[in-house]
């Protein structure tokens, strides 16, 4: 059997920094086979000049949105935004399929091996059948109408059920889209879906999505009187967005919460009473999303100092410059510089495996994994393998 002997600046394993002496050796097909010592490998090592890395996990994209690159403006807010995707996304369906290989090609080339997408119909099921990436789909969810939860809950289970005939070598689940635009009834329908299932939410992403769930005022009102959408059966719970829509789910999922920038320390001591085991709940973050849409930031060290579990996303190239996970680290290295590359990176790789369920795989050097293996230096990122 042939073996290909890597070795980078460094090599990060997926959960921490190896020796400055240790090479990586892997099958051709990229398979690991182990670390071992430079003394050990004999001829032939691969020397690259950066951080040699499993391949990295975008917890959360949404790669149907790819042909909005460049048309939201910056700064809008998520009400201004999210009237300009409802009004904006509708587009010829060639136009929308060279976008989405675009941005797949994006993904894959700096250094992006599996992704949690969001989907709210199926037109990636034609680019999925074909990518060399890992797919996990989560069907989307919405309607804040009480009235109109069955039938809406019944389109996206149509949309699910092809994903699962068309793509079997994906993970598919239901998901609610945001607190904001999801009823009580369509929350009780998709919990007892999604029982012991992987779900997904936009959490907090909007200071006027904690205001409407503690006072039904703010910005959200202009969103449902634009939009039509009957708010007068909706009370406010007069707690936070994140108190408010957890105790929905009742059965024992792994809910990855996306966003997260205005929750607090309050939210934070509260979750930690309420949940049981703190490796269910997962903190996706996008930092250049949130920059883009809010310009500002998720409480990072707030989620790092609670000893939370926390992954990274890109959000979709509408909200973003980029699909590149190493630009998000980039990013969260200049703004919280007191959290170190390795806890970075295992966020990128390994906990980004283990939300998606992937692990056995995908996020670490380990023997008889095939995580995929990206190079880092001043450049950004690459694959290699």
């Amino acid at each position: 059997m042939l073996y290909r002997k890597i070795k980078g600046s460094k090599i990060f394993t997926g959960y921490h920094f190896a020796a400055a002496d240790d090479v990586l050796i892997v099958q051709e097909n990229g398979i690991v086979e182990a670390i071992i010592k430079e003394r050990e490998a004999g001829e032939g090592i691969e020397k690259f000049d950066g951080i040699v890395c499993p391949g990295f996990v975008n917890a959360h994209c949404h790669i149907e949105l790819s042909h909005l690159k460049n048309v939201i403006p910056q700064h809008t807010g998520l009400v201004g935004f999210v009237e300009q995707v409802i009004f904006k996304r509708d587009a010829g369906q060639d136009n929308k399929h060279q976008a989405m290989q675009d941005a797949e090609m994006e993904l894959y080339n700096s250094g992006t091996v599996a992704v949690g997408d969001i989907c709210n119909t199926a037109d990636s099921i034609g680019l999925k059948q074909r990518s060399k990436l890992h797919w996990h789909n989560f069907i989307e969810v919405s309607g804040f109408v009480a009235a109109g939860a069955a039938a809406r809950f019944e389109n996206a289970t149509k949309v699910l059920q092809k994903f699962e005939n068309d793509l079997p070598q994906c993970t598919n689940t239901l998901v609610p889209h945001a607190p904001y635009s999801v009823s009580k009834i369509l929350f009780e329908l998709i919990n007892n879906e999604t029982a012991s299932k992987i779900i997904s939410i936009h959490n907090q992403e909007a200071a006027a999505e904690n205001e409407w769930y503690k006072n039904k005022t703010g910005n959200f009102l202009a969103l449902y009187k634009n939009l039509g959408i009957d708010i007068s059966s909706f009370k406010a719970s007069g707690k936070s967005s994140l108190q408010s829509w957890l105790p929905y789910f009742k059965g024992n999922q792994k809910i990855i919460s996306v966003h997260n920038t205005f929750i607090n320390e309050q939210d934070i001591a509260w979750l930690a009473s309420f949940i049981i085991n703190i490796d269910s709940f997962i903190f996706c973050i996008c930092p250049n999303a949130n920059l883009y849409i809010e310009n500002t930031l998720p409480p990072v060290e707030l989620l790092v100092n609670s000893n939370n579990k926390i992954v990274l996303g890109t959000d979709s190239i509408a909200s973003n410059k980029q699909l590149n996970i190493s630009e998000e680290i980039k990013t969260i290295q200049k703004y919280f510089s007191g959290i170190g590359l390795e806890k970075i990176l295992q966020w990128a790789t390994l906990n980004g495996a283990a939300a998606l369920g992937i692990d056995d795989i995908f996020g670490s050097f380990e023997k008889g994994k095939k995580p995929g293996i990206v190079i880092i230096n001043d450049e950004g990122a690459k694959l290699l393998l």
